[in-house]
């Protein structure tokens, strides 16, 4: 199948860009490589786009990336087999109760497949590696678990894992008798200021940007993008850019004004921060802040139809019930109630409500509905017995809603549990339902087909008419895995996507 979908422009591109923050490095002088270990934790500790840690393996002449792994927990180790072309890499962390989890895990530098070794299903916590020779691995990690041990947080164990051949080493095949040794001092050292002074040395331009939240474009060529760590920021059609406004947090929600002249942005603002939930007007000469709105509760900011701004309640549950329907004629929002008729308190339901815009008057917007303007539409899952969480979506020509979501699982994401579904106006029955494995991380639409984009990397053109698979690849900028954080459609035949490293790609499709 041909894949209709090129990137055409990078912005924000620059050394280093996959692993964000730098956490760790590890050099191989004789194969001239540099292994770096990063974070594209949240700085407001939000991880809506996962919590996976990216580790880059660079050749120190060019900086290009010759592989990419990510990682389930932070890095610890790593070391460079002395032979063969593999990175050995330490991860782990304490789960908050009892144990110290994490993987030892094998990346081929010539397959870029990464292999985890340990067979446990906690793993251990890995916090030193070393390549004694070529069979003989020595290997630290903290105690399995700190139940009345005062001592886990200061030492661990050690012991040498000799595999003949490291690169037929089986998944999981290194076991708990492989992993007994004695019980020894520890260290457990913060490499992030090396690491810095390491990528530093070799570029002046890195940027640990990540999370590119949302990506509009103005009718100039202009680009404008919300991120971890910035409200807004404006590029020109020339790839500079022009001017960013910095923020603790950083922006989400994104909305231009009719005139082009500025721009609402709604901060990332976690309830238990030291900031309150705020909504801000930036100029889009300079940036300079032009108006500023404090919602009494969680709010999405969304364009409505008629192309002006307005807040929808996004609910107490954080990311599972921030629903945001772009160009909707009415302000959309998951609502959780008791059931009615009942003389106790009933079980709780879950509707899909709204606010119709022309109950609300453009001089007062952008401002969240009273309960007066909201009116129950319709159950927010069409199938009983299973709670929805929200996601993006978009209201089609008919007045029908296409929206992303997940299905609530006591075990986390099942597979089939994510879903993009076209929902009938009247009744909210689905016309089509789309289901994977992955969380839905951007959607938009033109008249024939709906664009997804996913946490583990993967793009999907559906059929708008009948849910249908047009075509799907996954992103890679470079030959590199990237991981689309946000989508816009800018105009027919453009998207423009932001990524989880910063970057912003202007693609086209054909």
């Amino acid at each position: 199948m041909t894949i209709p979908f090129r990137i055409d422009r990078i912005l924000s591109d620059r050394p280093f860009a996959e692993v964000g923050e730098p956490t760790l490095a590890v050099d191989d002088e004789r194969r001239r490589l540099l292994a770096v270990a990063g974070t594209h934790t949240a700085v407001a500790g939000i991880q809506e786009f996962g919590s996976t840690v990216p580790v880059g393996v660079y050749g120190t002449d060019d900086l290009a990336c010759r592989a990419l792994l990510r990682a389930r927990y932070p890095v610890h180790a790593m070391a460079f087999h002395p032979a063969l072309p593999l990175l050995a890499v330490g991860t782990g962390s304490y789960d908050g109760g009892y144990f110290f989890e994490g993987e030892l895990l094998l990346l081929d530098l010539e397959t870029g497949v990464p292999t985890s070794l340990i067979e446990h299903d906690l793993g251990r916590q890995v916090l030193g590696l070393e390549w004694l020779n070529e069979e003989d691995l020595r290997v630290l990690m903290a105690p399995p678990d700190d139940w009345q041990d005062k001592d886990a947080w200061g030492e661990g164990h050690v012991a040498v894992v000799r595999r003949p051949d490291w690169r037929a080493v089986s998944p999981r095949s290194i076991t708990a008798y492989d992993l007994a040794g004695p019980r020894v001092t520890v260290p457990r050292p913060d490499g992030r200021e090396d690491a810095r002074r390491t990528v530093s040395s070799l570029s002046a331009d890195w940027d640990p940007r990540c999370n590119v939240r949302a990506v509009e474009e103005l009718s100039d060529g202009r680009i404008l993008a919300t991120l971890d760590g910035i409200q807004l920021e404006s590029w020109l059609p020339s790839g500079q850019r022009q001017w960013a406004v910095p923020d603790d947090e950083g922006g989400r929600d994104l909305v231009i004004a009719a005139d082009e002249q500025s721009a609402w942005v709604a901060l990332v603002r976690p309830e238990w921060g030291k900031h309150p939930q705020a909504v801000v007007r930036l100029s889009l000469a300079d940036g300079a802040q032009l108006d500023h709105l404090t919602p009494s509760a969680p709010v999405s900011l969304v364009r409505g139809a008629d192309g002006i701004p307005a807040l929808a309640p996004a609910g107490s549950a954080g990311e599972r019930s921030r629903l945001r329907i772009r160009r909707g004629s009415r302000i959309y929002s998951r609502e959780t109630v008791r059931a009615e008729g009942e003389r106790n308190p009933g079980p709780k339901e879950t509707w899909l409500v709204a606010a119709d815009l022309e109950a609300m008057p453009v001089a007062e917007r952008p401002r969240e509905p009273t309960k007066a303007e909201v009116i129950r539409l319709f159950p927010y899952s069409w199938m009983p017995g299973e709670t929805h969480f929200a996601g993006p979506g978009v209201e089609t020509a008919d007045g029908g809603l296409v929206h992303a979501g997940t299905v609530y699982h006591g075990h986390g994401l099942q597979p089939d549990g994510s879903f993009v579904v076209r929902r009938k106006p009247t009744n909210g029955q689905p016309a089509w339902v789309f289901r994977t494995n992955r969380k839905a991380t951007g959607l938009d639409c033109d008249a024939d087909t709906v664009y997804v984009t996913y946490d583990d990397g993967e793009i999907v053109g559906l059929n708008l008419h009948d849910g249908t698979v047009r075509w799907r690849r996954h992103l890679t900028v470079a030959a590199v895995p990237a991981v689309p954080t946000a989508l816009t459609l800018a105009q027919p035949g453009r998207l423009l996507i932001g990524t989880s490293d910063g970057r912003l790609l202007d693609c086209s499709i054909t």
